[in-house]
């Protein structure tokens, strides 16, 4: 049923275009014969232009009928371009969505503190399974909202903190404090975190990493990042690490479908660490503060002058606005969605006691 009046638009567009197509055929072809009527020789005035029409009747008939297979061809092709476009703006309509109200929860939201642990990380070293669960925990952003806060000494009494991909604390410990209890790792930030030890590996040692990618990214024939990170552990030993699994993956997505009403996949999104990192930290820890999120309506409210770098360790990187903007309603590629994900976390701050200072959400 839905899915027909979806439809019923394009359909109406096609058969109006077919109908108005056939009615030009139609008075194309009735008025040459109308003319073919009308031009014969007796009714035309003497004089040059008249020899044109003393051709014979044959030879007239097929020029005329020439002609009108010309302009049929022409119709032909018009209606053919105009349909291409119908289908292709339907395509896009359908495929692409326009982000940003929560249109999607028609149910109560899924309890993600119900979901099962041991079935959603699989350890990448040793047989552990994931540590939990802590009382209260703070989410330490990437943000730049965090440089001059002097937040360090208050993140460092958290009972667990969690960081994101490669977001280093050497240099920056004065505002985002240095301890790691976990560390949420993209597929794309797996060689970045790896390759510098000294400070995701030995610095703090006590640091559990969760790594997060599509099994066809984490699991592929040639350079497996399961493999990579493997090796890493046979260097360190006392790394401490884990891998979503497919199936939790396939969870992640069911979620965002559910709370957004937007297949990710159609849409042509990317779910973020953010995403990743906020679902694991509701689902190990009985509080949340996040530090340096941005509410959802932030950029919209921002001064247009006022540039923020999107990582505090990265000055010159892009600005944060420009980032989210983007990515929430470019049209091609995989992209993140930003902006409405944060409107799915507001939406959980009361439900699973979620914070948010550095900005306030309030």
């Amino acid at each position: 049923m839905g899915s027909e009046s979806k439809d019923r638009p394009l359909l109406m567009s096609l058969r109006f275009l077919i109908c108005t197509c056939v009615s030009i055929c139609k008075m194309d072809t009735a008025l040459s014969l109308e003319v073919m009527g009308r031009c014969e020789p007796t009714s035309l005035p003497p004089g040059p232009r008249a020899g044109r029409w003393l051709l014979p009747l044959s030879r007239r008939r097929r020029e005329m009928s020439s002609n009108k297979e010309q302009r049929s061809a022409v119709f032909v092709i018009l209606f053919a371009l105009i349909t291409i476009l119908i289908l292709y703006s339907s395509n896009s309509a359908n495929e692409v969505f326009h982000y940003g109200s929560l249109r999607g929860r028609s149910r109560r939201p899924i309890n993600l503190k119900k979901w099962s642990i041991t079935d959603g990380y699989v350890p990448i070293l040793g047989n552990k399974t994931l540590p939990s669960r802590c009382h209260q925990c703070v989410i330490v952003t990437s943000s730049s909202h965090l440089l001059g806060t002097k937040l360090g000494p208050e993140i460092e009494r958290a009972e667990c903190t969690i960081r994101m991909n490669d977001a280093p604390t050497t240099g920056y410990s004065a505002d985002v404090g240095n301890k790691t209890t976990f560390r949420v790792v993209a597929h794309s930030s797996v060689y970045r975190v790896l390759k510098r030890p000294q400070e995701f590996v030995n610095r703090t040692p006590e640091t559990v990493f969760i790594f997060w990618g599509p099994p066809n990214k984490m699991q592929k024939p040639q350079g497996s990042l399961v493999r990579i990170i493997q090796r890493a552990g046979l260097v360190f030993p006392n790394m401490e690490a884990y891998a979503v699994s497919p199936g939790r993956m396939r969870q992640f997505d069911d979620l965002f479908r559910g709370e957004t009403g937007k297949d990710r996949e159609k849409s042509h999104s990317w779910l973020s660490t953010g995403w990743f990192t906020m679902v694991i930290a509701v689902e190990l820890c009985d509080h949340v503060h996040v530090y340096g999120m941005v509410p959802p309506d932030y950029c919209s409210q921002r001064s247009r002058l006022q540039r923020m770098p999107y990582h505090y360790y990265e000055p010159k990187g892009p600005d944060e606005c420009v980032t989210y903007v983007q990515n929430e309603h470019s049209r091609k590629g995989n992209h993140h969605r930003f902006i409405t994900e944060k409107r799915v976390f507001s939406s959980w701050a009361q439900l699973y006691g979620i914070t948010f200072s550095h900005p306030s959400w309030t």
